[in-house]
């Protein structure tokens, strides 16, 4: 249990350092996206070798319409989240998109067939309040802050999708749909990359090489290999609790290293955002063990 927690953490503090990584790669969202895809896939791909762990074509061919498509929204929701650190700062971006578990928690009624209950209603409320005051209230964002919110939003919708698409998985494990979806998410986002970004070799560096290697290996591949050899150990209520490790360090990254400021009032909602998840998360993973 204590290597498991080790490791979880370790993956989030890794995860919660990819925006300064990102901000420092002079190519285009899409381009990052793709080599992150393909190296991550590749990595992972390679583990499972020299580890033994098979892989099974069968339970990869029975959820294949679930892995396709989620592996395009898991793409698309790349460029939009590094999009999102570009146009805003890091801070705005890590908020906006951890509204994805509000969205999963306003849908699942609809999808999931799940009911509201007056906590989960508060969580809601207190998040919506929160994205108020972090892109409607300030009178210190700019336009390009305003946009980099929307793309923080639209990644946050893509992941709550890719959230209920994983939902409908069945009897596959989570290396298997890892190389599935990160190998999917690369080969849609192929002919976008060549149609209208193209291949930038005046760029090819050293400096952004080896950014891009640390991105799609060690963002991507060993993170994947830390979160899901973890939570076959972890409590869900650790899991919960632990994953807001993420978002807290990339904040003090990024008022450390990139000297980010937040106002009192985007503060405030960034508190409530994830605070609003934090408890529905918590309370729901008590839930669960209660009813065992």
């Amino acid at each position: 249990m204590k290597k498991a927690r080790i490791q979880f953490v370790l993956s989030m503090l890794i995860v919660g350092s990819m925006g300064l990584f990102v901000r420092n790669i002079p190519f285009s969202s899409a381009q990052i996206a793709l080599v992150r895809g393909i190296l991550g896939c590749v990595f992972i791909f390679v583990f499972s070798l020299l580890s033994s762990q098979k892989v099974s074509g069968e339970k990869i061919k029975a959820n294949r319409w679930i892995l396709i498509a989620s592996g395009i929204a898991l793409g698309v929701n790349w460029i939009f989240l590094f999009q999102a650190y570009k146009y805003t700062t890091i801070s705005n971006a890590t908020i906006c998109y951890y509204f994805a578990p509000v969205l999963v928690m306003i849908m699942s009624p609809l999808i999931l067939k799940e009911s509201l209950n007056a906590l989960k209603v508060m969580c809601i409320v207190a998040a919506l309040v929160g994205l108020v005051c972090i892109a409607g209230v300030s009178q210190t964002l700019g336009q390009n802050d305003f946009v980099g919110i929307l793309y923080g939003l639209g990644a946050a919708v893509l992941y709550a999708t890719v959230i209920f698409l994983n939902k409908r998985l069945k009897d596959i494990t989570g290396i298997e749909s890892s190389i599935v979806q990160l190998g999917i998410a690369a080969v849609s986002l192929l002919p976008y990359v060549l149609l209208v970004d193209g291949v930038q070799l005046d760029k090819m560096t050293v400096k952004p090489i080896v950014l891009l290697l640390i991105v799609g290996v060690v963002h991507t591949g060993v993170v994947y290999l830390l979160y899901f050899s973890s939570m076959r150990e972890l409590p869900g209520q650790s899991i919960a609790a632990l994953s807001y490790i993420d978002p807290v360090v990339a904040i003090i990254l990024a008022t450390i290293f990139l000297h980010e400021k937040m106002t009192i009032v985007q503060l405030i909602g960034g508190i409530l955002i994830l605070g609003a998840t934090f408890v529905n998360e918590i309370y729901g993973q008590r839930k669960k063990y209660c009813r065992r």
